[in-house]
Protein backbone atom coordinates (compact mmCIF):
# COMPACT_ATOMS: atom_id res chain seq x y z
CA UNK A 1 0.00 0.00 0.00
CA UNK A 2 2.75 2.45 0.94
CA UNK A 3 4.63 1.76 -2.29
CA UNK A 4 1.50 2.41 -4.34
CA UNK A 5 1.10 5.77 -2.57
CA UNK A 6 4.78 6.69 -2.96
CA UNK A 7 5.28 6.81 0.83
CA UNK A 8 8.69 5.61 2.17
CA UNK A 9 8.31 3.09 5.00
CA UNK A 10 10.86 4.98 7.08
CA UNK A 11 8.63 8.06 7.09
CA UNK A 12 5.60 6.12 8.31
CA UNK A 13 7.00 3.48 10.68
CA UNK A 14 9.53 3.56 13.49
CA UNK A 15 12.53 1.28 13.50
CA UNK A 16 11.88 -2.19 14.89
CA UNK A 17 11.38 -1.71 18.62
CA UNK A 18 11.83 -3.95 21.65
CA UNK A 19 9.18 -4.29 24.35
CA UNK A 20 8.99 -5.20 28.04
CA UNK A 21 6.63 -7.28 30.20
CA UNK A 22 6.14 -5.98 33.74
CA UNK A 23 4.52 -7.83 36.64
CA UNK A 24 3.90 -6.97 40.30
CA UNK A 25 7.47 -8.05 41.14
CA UNK A 26 9.03 -5.91 38.40
CA UNK A 27 10.41 -6.71 34.96
CA UNK A 28 9.31 -10.18 33.81
CA UNK A 29 10.69 -10.37 30.28
CA UNK A 30 11.90 -8.35 27.33
CA UNK A 31 11.21 -9.00 23.67
CA UNK A 32 14.32 -8.19 21.61
CA UNK A 33 14.55 -7.11 18.00
CA UNK A 34 15.68 -10.36 16.37
CA UNK A 35 16.37 -8.89 12.94
CA UNK A 36 19.06 -6.55 14.30
CA UNK A 37 20.46 -9.01 16.86
CA UNK A 38 23.98 -10.41 16.66
CA UNK A 39 22.48 -13.82 17.38
CA UNK A 40 22.62 -16.13 14.31
CA UNK A 41 19.40 -17.02 12.53
CA UNK A 42 18.34 -20.56 13.41
CA UNK A 43 15.39 -22.72 12.31
CA UNK A 44 12.18 -21.85 14.13
CA UNK A 45 11.46 -22.35 17.00
CA UNK A 46 15.08 -23.08 18.02
CA UNK A 47 16.09 -19.52 17.18
CA UNK A 48 13.45 -18.00 19.43
CA UNK A 49 14.34 -20.35 22.30
CA UNK A 50 18.09 -19.72 22.30
CA UNK A 51 17.96 -16.02 21.36
CA UNK A 52 15.66 -15.24 24.30
CA UNK A 53 17.45 -17.43 26.85
CA UNK A 54 18.38 -14.42 29.02
CA UNK A 55 15.29 -12.34 28.29
CA UNK A 56 13.03 -14.02 30.85
CA UNK A 57 13.96 -12.58 34.24
CA UNK A 58 11.85 -14.71 36.59
CA UNK A 59 10.34 -17.63 34.67
CA UNK A 60 12.26 -20.89 35.36
CA UNK A 61 13.64 -22.83 32.40
CA UNK A 62 11.49 -25.89 33.15
CA UNK A 63 8.36 -23.76 32.75
CA UNK A 64 9.62 -22.17 29.55
CA UNK A 65 10.40 -25.55 27.99
CA UNK A 66 6.88 -26.81 28.74
CA UNK A 67 5.70 -24.92 25.64
CA UNK A 68 7.32 -27.67 23.53
CA UNK A 69 4.06 -29.63 23.74
CA UNK A 70 2.34 -26.99 21.63
CA UNK A 71 4.61 -27.75 18.68
CA UNK A 72 2.49 -30.79 17.81
CA UNK A 73 -0.65 -28.64 17.95
CA UNK A 74 1.10 -26.09 15.70
CA UNK A 75 1.66 -28.81 13.07
CA UNK A 76 -1.85 -30.23 13.40
CA UNK A 77 -4.50 -27.58 14.10
CA UNK A 78 -5.09 -26.42 10.50
CA UNK A 79 -4.39 -29.59 8.49
CA UNK A 80 -7.99 -29.50 7.21
CA UNK A 81 -11.26 -27.71 7.88
CA UNK A 82 -12.69 -30.40 10.16
CA UNK A 83 -9.59 -30.40 12.35
CA UNK A 84 -9.59 -26.62 12.62
CA UNK A 85 -13.22 -26.74 13.76
CA UNK A 86 -12.27 -29.27 16.47
CA UNK A 87 -9.60 -26.94 17.84
CA UNK A 88 -12.00 -24.02 17.54
CA UNK A 89 -14.53 -25.72 19.83
CA UNK A 90 -11.86 -26.11 22.52
CA UNK A 91 -10.64 -23.28 24.74
CA UNK A 92 -6.97 -22.35 24.67
CA UNK A 93 -6.91 -23.11 28.41
CA UNK A 94 -7.96 -26.72 27.71
CA UNK A 95 -5.34 -26.98 24.96
CA UNK A 96 -2.58 -25.79 27.29
CA UNK A 97 -3.56 -28.36 29.93
CA UNK A 98 -3.76 -31.26 27.46
CA UNK A 99 -0.32 -30.48 26.02
CA UNK A 100 1.36 -30.08 29.38
CA UNK A 101 2.07 -26.35 29.35
CA UNK A 102 2.94 -25.36 32.91
CA UNK A 103 0.54 -23.25 34.95
CA UNK A 104 3.25 -20.69 35.64
CA UNK A 105 4.07 -20.24 31.95
CA UNK A 106 0.36 -19.71 31.26
CA UNK A 107 -0.18 -17.32 34.17
CA UNK A 108 3.04 -15.33 33.82
CA UNK A 109 3.45 -15.13 30.06
CA UNK A 110 0.84 -16.71 27.78
CA UNK A 111 -2.22 -15.25 29.50
CA UNK A 112 -0.87 -11.65 29.56
CA UNK A 113 0.23 -12.09 25.93
CA UNK A 114 -3.24 -13.24 24.85
CA UNK A 115 -4.94 -10.45 26.81
CA UNK A 116 -3.06 -7.87 24.71
CA UNK A 117 -3.01 -9.96 21.50
CA UNK A 118 -6.58 -11.31 21.30
CA UNK A 119 -8.01 -9.24 24.19
CA UNK A 120 -9.30 -12.19 26.23
CA UNK A 121 -7.79 -14.74 28.65
CA UNK A 122 -7.14 -18.30 27.34
CA UNK A 123 -10.25 -19.76 29.00
CA UNK A 124 -12.40 -17.49 26.78
CA UNK A 125 -10.58 -17.96 23.47
CA UNK A 126 -10.75 -20.47 20.63
CA UNK A 127 -7.72 -22.77 20.75
CA UNK A 128 -7.55 -22.67 16.93
CA UNK A 129 -7.32 -18.87 16.76
CA UNK A 130 -4.77 -18.82 19.60
CA UNK A 131 -2.58 -21.25 17.64
CA UNK A 132 -2.95 -19.00 14.57
CA UNK A 133 -1.84 -16.02 16.63
CA UNK A 134 1.12 -17.76 18.28
CA UNK A 135 2.34 -19.11 14.95
CA UNK A 136 1.95 -15.85 13.01
CA UNK A 137 3.40 -13.55 15.67
CA UNK A 138 6.02 -15.78 17.32
CA UNK A 139 6.68 -19.26 15.93
CA UNK A 140 6.75 -18.99 12.13
CA UNK A 141 10.21 -17.39 11.98
CA UNK A 142 12.87 -16.28 14.42
CA UNK A 143 12.07 -12.61 13.79
CA UNK A 144 8.26 -12.98 13.64
CA UNK A 145 7.84 -10.98 16.86
CA UNK A 146 9.79 -7.95 15.58
CA UNK A 147 7.44 -4.96 15.69
CA UNK A 148 7.37 -1.48 14.12
CA UNK A 149 4.97 1.24 15.22
CA UNK A 150 3.48 4.34 13.63
CA UNK A 151 6.18 7.03 13.61
CA UNK A 152 3.90 10.05 13.65
CA UNK A 153 0.23 10.51 14.43
CA UNK A 154 -2.01 7.45 14.32
CA UNK A 155 -2.99 4.65 11.95
CA UNK A 156 -5.90 6.81 10.83
CA UNK A 157 -3.76 9.86 10.04
CA UNK A 158 -0.65 8.09 8.74
CA UNK A 159 -2.19 5.22 6.74
CA UNK A 160 -5.94 5.54 6.21
CA UNK A 161 -6.00 9.28 5.45
CA UNK A 162 -3.36 9.17 2.65
CA UNK A 163 -5.09 6.16 1.09
CA UNK A 164 -8.50 7.88 1.22
CA UNK A 165 -7.08 11.11 -0.21
CA UNK A 166 -5.49 9.19 -3.08
CA UNK A 167 -8.79 7.47 -3.88
CA UNK A 168 -10.70 10.75 -3.65
CA UNK A 169 -8.26 12.45 -6.02
CA UNK A 170 -8.74 9.63 -8.51
CA UNK A 171 -12.44 10.45 -8.71
CA UNK A 172 -13.35 6.84 -7.93
CA UNK A 173 -14.48 7.39 -4.36
CA UNK A 174 -17.08 9.45 -2.54
CA UNK A 175 -17.06 9.35 1.26
CA UNK A 176 -20.31 9.90 3.14
CA UNK A 177 -18.82 10.68 6.53
CA UNK A 178 -20.82 10.54 9.75
CA UNK A 179 -23.57 8.38 8.27
CA UNK A 180 -25.11 5.33 9.94
CA UNK A 181 -26.39 2.43 7.83
CA UNK A 182 -30.01 1.55 8.62
CA UNK A 183 -30.73 -1.17 6.06
CA UNK A 184 -29.11 -3.14 3.28
CA UNK A 185 -31.89 -3.45 0.70
CA UNK A 186 -32.30 -6.88 -0.93
CA UNK A 187 -34.46 -7.65 -3.94
CA UNK A 188 -35.55 -11.29 -3.71
CA UNK A 189 -35.73 -13.28 -6.95
CA UNK A 190 -38.43 -15.99 -6.79
CA UNK A 191 -37.02 -19.45 -7.67
CA UNK A 192 -38.52 -21.12 -10.77
CA UNK A 193 -39.36 -24.27 -8.76
CA UNK A 194 -39.13 -25.72 -5.26
CA UNK A 195 -35.88 -27.54 -6.00
CA UNK A 196 -33.96 -24.36 -6.94
CA UNK A 197 -32.37 -22.38 -4.07
CA UNK A 198 -33.72 -18.87 -3.60
CA UNK A 199 -31.50 -16.04 -4.75
CA UNK A 200 -31.49 -12.32 -4.28
CA UNK A 201 -29.52 -9.22 -5.10
CA UNK A 202 -28.45 -6.28 -2.98
CA UNK A 203 -29.70 -3.17 -4.72
CA UNK A 204 -29.40 -0.37 -2.18
CA UNK A 205 -28.32 0.95 1.21
CA UNK A 206 -30.49 3.15 3.42
CA UNK A 207 -28.66 5.37 5.90
CA UNK A 208 -29.08 8.27 8.30
CA UNK A 209 -26.91 11.36 8.05
CA UNK A 210 -25.29 13.08 11.01
CA UNK A 211 -28.06 15.71 11.04
CA UNK A 212 -30.74 13.01 11.29
CA UNK A 213 -31.97 13.19 7.70
CA UNK A 214 -32.42 9.99 5.71
CA UNK A 215 -30.56 9.01 2.56
CA UNK A 216 -30.40 6.04 0.21
CA UNK A 217 -28.01 4.66 -2.38
CA UNK A 218 -29.92 2.90 -5.15
CA UNK A 219 -29.19 0.65 -8.12
CA UNK A 220 -25.91 -0.60 -6.68
CA UNK A 221 -23.71 -3.11 -8.50
CA UNK A 222 -22.32 -4.52 -5.26
CA UNK A 223 -21.87 -3.93 -1.52
CA UNK A 224 -19.00 -4.89 0.80
CA UNK A 225 -19.83 -5.09 4.52
CA UNK A 226 -16.59 -3.94 6.19
CA UNK A 227 -18.01 -4.32 9.70
CA UNK A 228 -17.02 -5.65 13.08
CA UNK A 229 -19.27 -7.82 15.22
CA UNK A 230 -21.11 -4.88 16.77
CA UNK A 231 -21.71 -3.16 13.43
CA UNK A 232 -22.88 -6.43 11.90
CA UNK A 233 -25.49 -6.84 14.63
CA UNK A 234 -26.92 -3.37 13.97
CA UNK A 235 -27.03 -3.72 10.18
CA UNK A 236 -28.51 -7.24 10.21
CA UNK A 237 -31.12 -6.19 12.79
CA UNK A 238 -32.35 -3.45 10.46
CA UNK A 239 -32.17 -5.48 7.23
CA UNK A 240 -34.89 -8.13 6.76
CA UNK A 241 -33.14 -9.35 3.60
CA UNK A 242 -30.09 -10.24 5.70
CA UNK A 243 -31.63 -11.35 8.98
CA UNK A 244 -33.73 -13.96 7.15
CA UNK A 245 -30.52 -15.71 6.05
CA UNK A 246 -28.74 -17.99 8.52
CA UNK A 247 -25.25 -16.81 7.53
CA UNK A 248 -25.96 -13.24 8.62
CA UNK A 249 -28.01 -14.23 11.66
CA UNK A 250 -25.06 -16.34 12.81
CA UNK A 251 -22.57 -13.52 12.19
CA UNK A 252 -24.77 -11.14 14.17
CA UNK A 253 -24.63 -13.54 17.13
CA UNK A 254 -20.85 -13.24 17.51
CA UNK A 255 -19.57 -11.39 20.56
CA UNK A 256 -17.32 -8.37 20.93
CA UNK A 257 -14.89 -7.01 23.52
CA UNK A 258 -14.72 -3.74 25.46
CA UNK A 259 -11.61 -1.56 25.19
CA UNK A 260 -10.48 1.56 27.04
CA UNK A 261 -7.78 4.05 25.99
CA UNK A 262 -6.17 6.74 28.11
CA UNK A 263 -3.52 9.34 27.33
CA UNK A 264 -1.50 11.18 29.95
CA UNK A 265 0.54 14.36 29.50
CA UNK A 266 3.14 14.63 32.29
CA UNK A 267 5.15 17.52 33.73
CA UNK A 268 8.47 15.67 33.46
CA UNK A 269 10.22 13.14 31.27
CA UNK A 270 10.26 9.60 32.62
CA UNK A 271 12.98 7.32 31.20
CA UNK A 272 11.75 3.82 30.32
CA UNK A 273 14.00 1.14 28.79
CA UNK A 274 11.57 0.27 25.97
CA UNK A 275 8.84 2.56 24.64
CA UNK A 276 6.33 -0.33 24.25
CA UNK A 277 5.35 -2.19 27.42
CA UNK A 278 2.86 -4.74 28.79
CA UNK A 279 1.24 -4.89 32.25
CA UNK A 280 1.00 -8.47 33.56
CA UNK A 281 -1.08 -9.90 36.43
CA UNK A 282 -1.78 -6.69 38.35
CA UNK A 283 -4.94 -6.80 40.49
CA UNK A 284 -5.66 -3.20 39.49
CA UNK A 285 -6.11 -4.33 35.88
CA UNK A 286 -9.44 -5.89 36.98
CA UNK A 287 -9.01 -8.84 34.64
CA UNK A 288 -8.02 -6.75 31.62
CA UNK A 289 -4.87 -6.74 29.56
CA UNK A 290 -2.88 -3.53 29.69
CA UNK A 291 -0.19 -1.78 27.68
CA UNK A 292 1.56 1.57 27.89
CA UNK A 293 3.56 3.36 25.21
CA UNK A 294 5.99 6.21 25.79
CA UNK A 295 5.04 8.31 22.78
CA UNK A 296 7.77 10.89 23.41
CA UNK A 297 10.31 8.07 23.00
CA UNK A 298 8.50 6.11 20.31
CA UNK A 299 7.52 8.97 18.01
CA UNK A 300 9.70 11.91 19.03
CA UNK A 301 13.02 10.13 19.35
CA UNK A 302 13.61 10.37 23.09
CA UNK A 303 13.95 12.99 25.77
CA UNK A 304 14.11 16.55 24.56
CA UNK A 305 14.98 19.93 25.92
CA UNK A 306 13.18 23.21 25.13
CA UNK A 307 14.52 24.99 22.09
CA UNK A 308 15.75 22.07 19.99
CA UNK A 309 14.45 21.88 16.42
CA UNK A 310 13.99 19.27 13.72
CA UNK A 311 11.45 16.62 12.79
CA UNK A 312 11.44 15.09 16.27
CA UNK A 313 10.75 18.48 17.85
CA UNK A 314 7.84 19.06 15.48
CA UNK A 315 6.47 15.59 16.24
CA UNK A 316 6.69 16.20 19.97
CA UNK A 317 4.89 19.52 19.68
CA UNK A 318 2.15 17.66 17.80
CA UNK A 319 1.88 15.28 20.77
CA UNK A 320 1.27 18.36 22.91
CA UNK A 321 -1.32 19.84 20.55
CA UNK A 322 1.10 22.47 19.25
CA UNK A 323 2.05 23.71 22.72
CA UNK A 324 5.52 23.69 24.27
CA UNK A 325 6.27 20.11 25.49
CA UNK A 326 6.61 19.72 29.25
CA UNK A 327 7.35 16.02 29.68
CA UNK A 328 6.46 12.49 28.67
CA UNK A 329 3.26 11.59 26.83
CA UNK A 330 1.97 8.14 27.79
CA UNK A 331 -0.64 6.19 25.82
CA UNK A 332 -2.30 3.44 27.88
CA UNK A 333 -4.75 0.83 26.62
CA UNK A 334 -6.91 -1.71 28.44
CA UNK A 335 -8.36 -4.75 26.64
CA UNK A 336 -11.20 -6.94 27.94
CA UNK A 337 -11.96 -3.71 29.76
CA UNK A 338 -15.54 -4.27 30.94
CA UNK A 339 -14.58 -3.87 34.61
CA UNK A 340 -12.17 -0.98 33.97
CA UNK A 341 -14.86 0.88 32.03
CA UNK A 342 -17.06 1.05 35.13
CA UNK A 343 -14.53 3.42 36.74
CA UNK A 344 -14.71 7.18 36.28
CA UNK A 345 -12.11 8.95 34.13
CA UNK A 346 -10.47 10.28 37.29
CA UNK A 347 -10.30 6.80 38.83
CA UNK A 348 -8.69 5.35 35.69
CA UNK A 349 -6.05 8.10 35.65
CA UNK A 350 -5.44 7.60 39.37
CA UNK A 351 -5.07 3.84 38.90
CA UNK A 352 -2.42 4.45 36.27
CA UNK A 353 -0.47 7.16 38.10
CA UNK A 354 -0.69 5.82 41.65
CA UNK A 355 -0.67 2.06 41.11
CA UNK A 356 0.25 0.63 37.73
CA UNK A 357 2.91 2.93 36.27
CA UNK A 358 4.91 3.53 39.50
CA UNK A 359 4.90 -0.22 40.16
CA UNK A 360 6.88 -0.86 36.97
CA UNK A 361 8.94 2.35 36.73
CA UNK A 362 9.37 4.09 40.13
CA UNK A 363 10.24 7.44 38.45
CA UNK A 364 6.54 7.85 37.61
CA UNK A 365 5.93 8.65 41.30
CA UNK A 366 7.57 12.02 40.89
CA UNK A 367 5.52 13.01 37.84
CA UNK A 368 2.26 14.94 37.82
CA UNK A 369 -0.49 14.83 35.21
CA UNK A 370 -0.76 18.09 33.26
CA UNK A 371 -3.68 16.82 31.18
CA UNK A 372 -5.44 13.51 30.48
CA UNK A 373 -7.98 11.97 28.16
CA UNK A 374 -9.96 8.74 28.58
CA UNK A 375 -12.06 7.10 25.88
CA UNK A 376 -14.19 3.95 26.21
CA UNK A 377 -14.96 1.66 23.27
CA UNK A 378 -17.68 -0.81 24.33
CA UNK A 379 -18.09 -3.99 22.25
CA UNK A 380 -15.66 -2.65 19.65
CA UNK A 381 -13.30 -5.57 18.96
CA UNK A 382 -13.88 -9.06 17.59
CA UNK A 383 -14.08 -11.83 20.20
CA UNK A 384 -12.74 -15.12 18.86
CA UNK A 385 -14.68 -17.20 21.37
CA UNK A 386 -14.66 -21.03 21.40
CA UNK A 387 -16.99 -22.36 18.72
CA UNK A 388 -17.33 -19.03 16.91
CA UNK A 389 -15.53 -20.05 13.71
CA UNK A 390 -18.63 -21.39 11.95
CA UNK A 391 -20.60 -18.28 12.90
CA UNK A 392 -18.07 -15.78 11.57
CA UNK A 393 -18.99 -14.30 8.18
CA UNK A 394 -17.44 -15.62 5.00
CA UNK A 395 -15.81 -13.27 2.52
CA UNK A 396 -18.37 -14.46 -0.05
CA UNK A 397 -21.09 -13.74 2.54
CA UNK A 398 -23.97 -15.92 1.34
CA UNK A 399 -24.33 -17.89 -1.93
CA UNK A 400 -27.85 -16.50 -2.40
CA UNK A 401 -26.48 -12.91 -2.57
CA UNK A 402 -23.63 -13.02 -5.11
CA UNK A 403 -23.10 -9.23 -5.17
CA UNK A 404 -22.56 -8.93 -1.41
CA UNK A 405 -19.14 -9.57 0.19
CA UNK A 406 -17.69 -9.15 3.69
CA UNK A 407 -14.34 -7.79 4.88
CA UNK A 408 -12.60 -7.53 8.24
CA UNK A 409 -10.13 -9.39 10.45
CA UNK A 410 -12.82 -11.85 11.57
CA UNK A 411 -13.90 -12.85 8.05
CA UNK A 412 -13.29 -16.38 6.79
CA UNK A 413 -11.57 -15.95 3.41
CA UNK A 414 -11.83 -19.55 2.15
CA UNK A 415 -9.72 -20.12 -0.96
CA UNK A 416 -8.37 -16.57 -0.58
CA UNK A 417 -7.11 -17.20 2.96
CA UNK A 418 -4.08 -15.16 3.97
CA UNK A 419 -1.24 -15.82 6.41
CA UNK A 420 -1.94 -12.71 8.54
CA UNK A 421 -4.02 -13.91 11.50
CA UNK A 422 -5.88 -12.73 14.60
CA UNK A 423 -6.78 -9.15 15.50
CA UNK A 424 -4.69 -7.83 12.67
CA UNK A 425 -5.02 -4.67 10.58
CA UNK A 426 -3.03 -6.33 7.79
CA UNK A 427 -5.62 -9.11 7.63
CA UNK A 428 -8.48 -6.61 7.56
CA UNK A 429 -6.82 -4.70 4.72
CA UNK A 430 -6.12 -7.86 2.72
CA UNK A 431 -9.72 -9.05 3.17
CA UNK A 432 -10.94 -5.79 1.64
CA UNK A 433 -8.70 -6.26 -1.39
CA UNK A 434 -9.88 -9.85 -1.73
CA UNK A 435 -13.54 -8.86 -1.44
CA UNK A 436 -13.01 -6.54 -4.41
CA UNK A 437 -11.14 -9.28 -6.28
CA UNK A 438 -14.02 -11.69 -5.64
CA UNK A 439 -16.50 -9.22 -7.17
CA UNK A 440 -14.24 -8.88 -10.23
CA UNK A 441 -13.82 -12.66 -10.60
CA UNK A 442 -17.57 -13.19 -10.25
CA UNK A 443 -18.12 -10.54 -12.97
CA UNK A 444 -20.31 -8.46 -10.68
CA UNK A 445 -18.61 -5.12 -11.40
CA UNK A 446 -19.49 -3.95 -14.89
CA UNK A 447 -16.45 -3.25 -17.05
CA UNK A 448 -13.93 -3.86 -14.25
CA UNK A 449 -11.28 -6.53 -14.84
CA UNK A 450 -8.24 -5.37 -12.82
CA UNK A 451 -7.54 -7.34 -9.67
CA UNK A 452 -5.66 -6.05 -6.63
CA UNK A 453 -2.28 -7.57 -5.92
CA UNK A 454 -2.16 -9.33 -2.56
CA UNK A 455 1.31 -9.92 -1.10
CA UNK A 456 1.50 -13.22 0.81
CA UNK A 457 3.37 -13.66 4.08
CA UNK A 458 6.68 -15.52 4.01
CA UNK A 459 6.57 -19.25 3.25
CA UNK A 460 6.69 -21.73 6.09
CA UNK A 461 10.18 -22.89 6.97
CA UNK A 462 11.24 -26.31 5.68
CA UNK A 463 11.02 -28.07 9.04
CA UNK A 464 7.46 -26.81 9.52
CA UNK A 465 6.45 -27.92 6.03
CA UNK A 466 7.95 -31.39 6.56
CA UNK A 467 6.44 -31.66 10.04
CA UNK A 468 2.96 -30.85 8.77
CA UNK A 469 3.32 -33.31 5.91
CA UNK A 470 4.40 -36.07 8.32
CA UNK A 471 1.53 -35.24 10.67
CA UNK A 472 -1.00 -35.54 7.83
CA UNK A 473 0.37 -38.97 6.88
CA UNK A 474 0.13 -40.09 10.52
CA UNK A 475 -3.36 -38.71 11.08
CA UNK A 476 -5.06 -40.01 7.93
CA UNK A 477 -5.47 -43.63 9.13
CA UNK A 478 -6.35 -42.40 12.63
CA UNK A 479 -9.07 -40.15 11.13
CA UNK A 480 -10.57 -43.21 9.47
CA UNK A 481 -11.17 -44.85 12.86
CA UNK A 482 -12.15 -41.66 14.65
CA UNK A 483 -8.90 -41.18 16.57
CA UNK A 484 -7.30 -38.37 14.59
CA UNK A 485 -6.35 -35.43 16.84
CA UNK A 486 -8.10 -37.30 19.67
CA UNK A 487 -7.24 -34.52 22.15
CA UNK A 488 -9.62 -32.20 20.28
CA UNK A 489 -13.26 -33.08 19.68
Amino acid sequence: MLRSLGMPEGKVFTEFTGSSFFGPQGLEATAPVFSSSQFPTLPSPLGQVFATFDNFKRLPIKDRTSIVGLLLAMLDYDRDEATFEKYDRMTAHELFIRFGVSKRLVDDFLKPTLLVGLFKPPEELSAAVVMELLYYYALAHQDSFDVRWIKRGTVATSLIKPLAESLLESGNLEVLGGCRVQEVVVDEIPPPDDSTPAEGRVTGVKFTRQDGTAGELKDLDAVVLALGANGMKAVVRGSPGLSSRDSFANAASCGAIDVCAARLWLDKYVPVENPANVFSRFDKLRGSGGTFFMLDQLQAGGYTTPGFEGEDAETERELWGGEEPQGSVVSCDFYNAGAINTLTDEEIVRTLMEDLLPSVVPEFRGAKVVDSFVQRYPTSVTWFSPGSYNRRPKLDADPSLPNLKCAGDWVRMGKREHGAKGLCQERAFVSGLQAANALVEDRILKGVTRRHQVIPVRDDELQVYLGRAANRVLMQPLDAIGLGSFWAR
